[in-house]
């Protein structure tokens, strides 16, 4: 039983490893319990073949939108109607402020679908600034506004942006001065810069007593985004925002933050009712203190201030072999003076110090200095205990007072309207790669245009993406610690099935019985020894039964008479007469017992004796008639544990 418990618990232990190997590996392929992410980074597997070309064959076209949009942009056609900006930055040197970023329309480096072009931010610490016009103002008033586009980090993101722009409607917006202090309303996409990687939504709120912009920033997402900015694959970025004033952030068409404008935004769009009364102190006898000394608390007699933290150990002794007029540290006997030294200049030259070799063998060198111990009478500095304050009035805070700038916006999401897209960006990064950008105001146009644009490039990059050994390989280099799962992974069977298939040690009382070899060939000579050791074994049971009942009647006799003695002894008789039958006591149950019955030889085991025997000369009849026509089989006598 013991060993099925032991066997029991390694394959528990072996079942929690599985299921921490296979957590670690949904882990590496997923960002988050609620974001799947589609795997479709390109891993050639052949040196010889052309990156730029798809493994899968697929046609494109370029998609047409199927409804209403307010602008929509493939690049395949390039970027005529996007204008450079030509102006500076403001607050910088000439030379540094320059939107001179370079722009080029070309396919992905990798997975690319043949005709599928996308506008590819080219420079490197530049200033990046190109933009273009809507083909109708989008006015916020009783239709969703949704914006989605595509992005491909191609050589990952150390430190930029690929975040976009919807600039605010005005008479004098002119897209070649399109710079940092252009007004925009909304600002939505992907930034990083070190470890902080962000997914923007940013509106531009009009406060409308006063008529000044503040920004408001949607909450974070709770999800990882760093996959996103690595893996090297094209994702898309769907912003939908709804007349009743709620928001949705998607990628890869799957919702990854929402909320309120109302609620979810910082700071929030309206201010709080009260505000703290800049004119209020705090009084000069306001107690904060929720603990004081206690002022009647007195330092004990006894209490030396004056002992040391650490004092010399007088039990110790200097090791044996401590050379105390040694250096720890000598000339080095090998240095030699430079050329060059000028000693008038320099100064006496002196060899560099080496530890002392004579140290190295012993204990140790120099003058022996007793170690420190804690003082056991130290007790530091007296202080008083700590009890509750009796005059503890609270953390003073001032009053509140009515808000002067309070201002109730029912309605956030009618915000001024834009009527041009841009991208202004600064990247460390080059080859950022955006395409297929869409306004429009009705999911499913959104839907039907990234199925027939960015729907291809996903079914490319599966096409294209390693097997799954490449896939493990890949994962443990860049986590080193998951080669150990691996180990353990085709270990752990192996393990398993040696623990459970290896054949266990026998023990007296449960005898695994092995079944005969049909196949070998037994003679019969040799099963005449077999026969005949099994009844020298059975012969030996028998002499062993004989001598223990031998023995019980002996006992009987023994109890028998010293009953006789002492029912004289008592003064009364005891006669046994046939038909009564002789009885002896038994001290522990205090019952009568047959004495006839007590020297009787169990029949059962008399009758198990003669069932052996009997099955011993049966077995051997039979081995004796099967040797003619068949292989004889090894009869081997079942050993019962004796009751």
């Amino acid at each position: 039983i013991t060993k099925m418990h032991f066997q029991w618990d390694w394959l528990c232990l072996g079942v929690l490893i599985i299921s921490s190997v296979t957590a670690g590996m949904e882990n590496e392929e997923n960002l988050d319990a609620d974001v799947e992410v589609e795997n479709f980074d390109k891993q050639s597997q052949d040196a010889d073949v052309d990156r730029e070309k798809s493994s899968i064959e697929v046609v494109y076209q370029t998609p047409k939108p199927t409804g209403e949009v307010y602008f929509a942009e493939t690049f395949d056609e390039g970027m005529s109607r996007w204008v450079l900006s030509v102006t500076l930055k403001e607050d910088m040197d000439d030379n540094v402020a320059k939107y001179d970023g370079r722009w080029e329309v070309e396919e992905l480096k990798e997975n690319a679908v043949p005709g599928d072009k996308g506008l590819v931010l080219k420079s490197v610490a530049k200033y990046h600034a190109i933009s273009a016009m809507l083909t109708k103002a989008f006015v916020f008033d009783d239709k969703p506004l949704i914006v989605q586009y595509e992005v491909n980090f191609q050589k990952g993101i150390d430190c930029g942006g690929a975040y976009i722009k919807l600039l605010s409607s005005s008479d004098d917006l002119n897209l070649e001065y399109f710079y940092d202090k252009t007004p925009y309303t909304i600002m939505f996409g992907p930034d990083k810069c070190g470890e902080d990687y962000k997914l923007h939504f940013i509106f531009r709120h009009k406060n409308p007593k006063t008529g000044e912009y503040d920004e408001k920033h949607a909450e974070r997402p709770d999800v990882d985004l760093k996959k996103f900015y690595l893996d090297k694959k094209t994702h898309l970025y769907t912003l939908v925002l709804k007349p009743d004033d709620t928001f949705e952030i998607l990628i890869d068409q799957t919702v990854v933050s929402k909320g309120s404008l109302l609620e979810n935004m910082i700071p929030p769009v309206n201010p709080s009712k009260e505000v703290e009364d800049p004119t209020d102190k705090k009084p000069d006898d306001w107690d904060e203190r929720p603990k004081i000394p206690d002022p009647n608390a007195v330092k004990p007699d006894d209490w030396d201030e004056d002992e040391p933290a650490k004092i010399e150990d007088l039990d110790a002794v200097k090791p044996e072999g401590w050379l105390d007029d040694e250096p720890q540290y000598v000339p080095d006997p090998n240095a030699n003076k430079p050329k060059d030294w000028d000693e008038e200049m320099d100064g006496e030259w002196e060899a560099p110090q080496i530890p002392n070799p004579k140290c190295e063998t012993a204990p140790g060198c120099g003058e022996w200095v007793r170690p420190m111990k804690n003082n056991p009478k130290y007790k530091g500095k007296w202080r008083a205990p700590m009890i509750d304050n009796p005059n503890y009035q609270g953390i003073w805070s001032p009053r509140k007072i009515p808000n002067p700038d309070y201002f109730e916006d029912l309605h956030p999401f009618k915000m001024t309207p834009v009527s041009a897209i841009g991208l202004e960006l600064w990247s460390m990064t080059s080859d950022i790669y955006f395409d297929n950008f869409i306004i429009c105001s009705e999911k499913e146009v959104a839907d039907r245009w990234a199925a027939d644009s960015w729907g291809l490039k996903k079914l490319v990059a599966s096409a294209n993406e390693p097997g799954m050994f490449s896939q493990l390989v890949t994962a443990a280099e860049e986590h080193p610690w998951l080669w150990v799962l691996y180990i353990l992974t085709l270990a752990l069977p192996v393990g398993l099935s040696v623990l459970f298939c290896w054949p266990g040690k026998k023990s007296d009382e449960y005898v695994d019985f092995k079944k005969p070899d049909v196949s070998k060939q037994i003679t019969k000579r040799k099963l005449k020894e077999e026969t005949e050791e099994f009844e020298d074994d059975e012969l030996e049971e028998e002499k062993e039964n004989e001598d223990n009942d031998e023995d019980e009647r002996r006992e009987t006799e023994e109890i028998k008479g010293e009953l006789l003695k002492d029912t004289k002894k008592m003064g009364r008789e005891a006669p046994i007469s046939e038909d009564e039958g002789e009885y002896i006591y038994d001290d522990e149950e205090e019952n009568e017992v047959p004495l006839e019955e007590e020297n009787q030889v169990p029949d059962g085991s008399q009758e198990g004796d003669r069932l052996n025997k009997s099955d011993s000369e049966d077995e051997k009849k039979e081995a004796d008639e099967g040797m003619g026509d068949r292989p004889l089989k090894s009869v081997r006598k079942r050993r019962v544990r004796k009751d």
